[in-house]
């Protein structure tokens, strides 16, 4: 009895793999420095949406009560949530207090 093998190999070969990794390589180093610059560029405007939150939240409170708030008075009186008030980038965010202005500080 003699038995037929079909030779039917449909895979890929070590050569053609290791072709593919290497255009998967070169993509992921091209897209990741790309990625990272705009990880900043996302922090910052994360920041500047919190600044505009606070800065609504301090002109609401100057509307009811004819004064400009502290940090710790909008946080006491529910105009802000008891966090503290840390942007994205690692500042934190405070009130000017003469003008009502927020605005961001180094830490």
């Amino acid at each position: 009895m003699r038995f037929l093998i079909k030779k039917n190999e449909k895979g890929f070969t070590l050569i053609e793999m290791m072709v593919v990794l290497l255009v998967i390589t070169v993509l992921l180093l091209i897209a990741l420095p790309n990625i990272t610059k705009h990880s900043s560029n996302i922090n910052n405007k994360g920041c500047d949406g919190l600044k505009q939150m606070v800065q609504g939240q301090v002109e609401a409170y100057r509307m009811d009560k004819n004064e400009i708030p502290t940090v710790q008075q909008l946080k006491t009186e529910g105009y802000l949530k008891n966090e503290d008030l840390k942007c994205p980038n690692g500042k934190a965010l405070t009130i000017d207090t003469a003008n009502g202005e927020v605005r961001e500080v180094a830490n």
